[in-house]
């Protein structure tokens, strides 16, 4: 049995706050190449990936003579849905960024994309992913005697690809990802490209289409159908693609590896509607909650999804279980991050203002709360507390994953490992902690069922899954350095 480590997480009714119980998301990113409506385009794109970041949004054009940048806090529509925004942004070719920082703090010099004047012109890049050397790298430039603009570790590109000594565009940004460890999905441009490039082993998804003739890239294929735009394929693990006048080059300048896609973009991260490695995110998610009915089934009378993360899985969880699905929790989309709770009687009933139980639905009955994943948990117990209240006889909860035991370095903003409420828990402290007659996850197995593999294979894993195996896949150079936390890698504080 693990040690019951009392944390934070055992202080949630003083403080808590239900957006601190989910896995952030990373980032997303969106250019175009040629297309007289570029940052219209590029908007557009960026509202489809806003699930990927909501504290920031910026957008870089460029109109044949100079760049033009607008970036923004907030919300995409609140940014770009007046008509001179767009026009301050002229041009047949953009890019854009949606943010949530895993590294750097949250303020406008941080917001992507970045740009900068080389010697050869002007580049902009954005980036969705971390890299697990960023801190290291920084050191070396700022001793070095670089002058950084930004605390995000997606400028350190910047200064390698102008400091690289070769002549050619795609030579200098090749010698600068030959650099770089972790995991990265960029996109940039310059006067004359845009560019996109995916890490060796393609922990994250970057999407190739086109509209109109003009190429594409973006972090989801629902950020092509947005605009109506055509699905091409997507860029391969360590490839590098450039696009321009000429038509379209492939680089593939990494020694082969077999793709290590990272697990998450299936079980959360992605839209529902996008597809991603060649799978429906919504028919892998029901087939998880299939897996799950059958490895953990639960004498029930209702499935209740946790909406909305948790919805395909229940719905797979009901279908294969036979036992109906209801909406037993109603979520309320009009709330934000930055609702008042002015006092502490307010504060207690915070998941309220998101979730509402459905009190026809749960009275009297034995529920199944399907959701997608456990984080430190305290979303959960109230939720399990919300169900009993509306008279549910008994909650029985199932996760359509496996125990989150590891935080993430490469994009995921996870909170440090004592915070994970099944890396200090064992499964009954778990059940007694969220308050549920019954717990249980899907297995590490079962996941890999539902991606369509027998099981995972031990040597050589077919994803990045280590928040719950803790197999990392690549090195984390700063971790060893510092021994910190995905929130402890501000490279602010690195660069003092």
């Amino acid at each position: 049995m693990q040690k019951q480590t009392p944390g934070p997480e055992q202080n949630a009714d003083t403080e808590f706050d239900p957006d601190a119980d989910r896995l952030r998301e990373e980032c997303g990113v969106f250019g175009i190449f040629g297309h007289p409506d570029a940052a219209a385009i590029t908007a557009l794109g960026l509202h489809a990936l806003q699930h990927r970041g909501q504290e920031a949004a910026g957008i870089v054009s460029f109109d044949g003579k100079r760049f033009h940048s607008e970036r923004r806090l907030g919300l995409v529509g609140d940014a770009f849905a007046r008509r001179e925004i767009i026009d301050r942004l002229p041009g047949n070719s953009a890019i854009g960024h949606v943010r949530y920082s895993t590294t750097g703090e949250t303020i406008l010099r941080n917001v992507q994309p970045l740009f900068a004047e080389l010697n050869a012109g002007g580049f902009a890049i954005g980036h969705n992913g971390n890299l697990t050397n960023g801190v290291k790298l920084r050191r070396d430039l700022v001793n070095e005697g670089a002058m950084m603009q930004s605390t995000t570790d997606t400028e350190v590109i910047l200064h390698l690809v102008a400091r690289a000594r070769r002549n050619r565009f795609i030579d200098r940004f090749v010698e600068g990802l030959r650099q770089l460890e972790g995991a990265y999905a960029f996109v940039g441009m310059t006067n004359k490209k845009l560019v996109g490039a995916r890490d060796p082993l393609g922990i994250r998804p970057l999407v190739y289409g086109t509209l109109d003739g003009c190429p594409i890239l973006a972090s989801e294929t629902c950020a092509l159908d947005i605009i109506g735009a055509k699905y091409v394929r997507d860029i391969e693990n360590g490839e590098v693609v450039i696009f321009d006048e000429d038509g379209a080059q492939s680089h593939k300048p990494f020694p082969p590896m077999a793709a290590r896609p990272c697990i998450f973009e299936y079980i959360y991260f992605s839209r529902p509607d996008s597809i991603v490695g060649g799978r429906s995110v919504y028919d892998v998610r029901k087939t998880m909650g299939a897996e799950l009915a059958r490895e953990a089934p639960a004498l029930a009378d209702v499935i209740v999804p946790v909406p909305d993360s948790g919805v395909p899985a229940a719905i797979g969880f009901a279908q294969a279980s036979g036992i109906p699905y209801e909406l037993g929790i109603i979520r309320n989309h009009y709330v934000g991050r930055t609702f008042i709770q002015p006092t502490q009687s307010i504060r207690d009933q915070g998941v309220r203002l998101k979730h509402s139980a459905n009190r026809a639905v749960v009275s009297g009955k034995r529920i199944v709360l399907v959701d997608d994943s456990i984080v430190r948990g305290t979303t959960s117990r109230k939720i399990v507390q919300m169900m009993r209240d509306a008279g549910a006889k008994e909650v029985h909860f199932r996760i359509a994953s496996p125990p989150i035991t590891h935080p993430d370095y490469y994009g995921i903003d996870t909170p440090e490992r004592d915070k994970l409420l099944a890396a200090t828990h064992d499964l009954e402290g778990m059940r007694q902690f969220i308050g549920a007659d019954t717990l249980a996850f899907l297995s590490v197995d079962g996941i890999y069922r539902a991606m369509g593999f027998e099981k995972r294979d031990p040597v050589r894993p077919q994803f990045t899954d280590h928040c719950f195996t803790g197999d990392y896949p690549t090195t984390l150079t700063d971790q060893g350095a510092q021994d910190a936390s995905p929130r402890q890698l501000s490279l602010l504080a690195e660069a003092i």
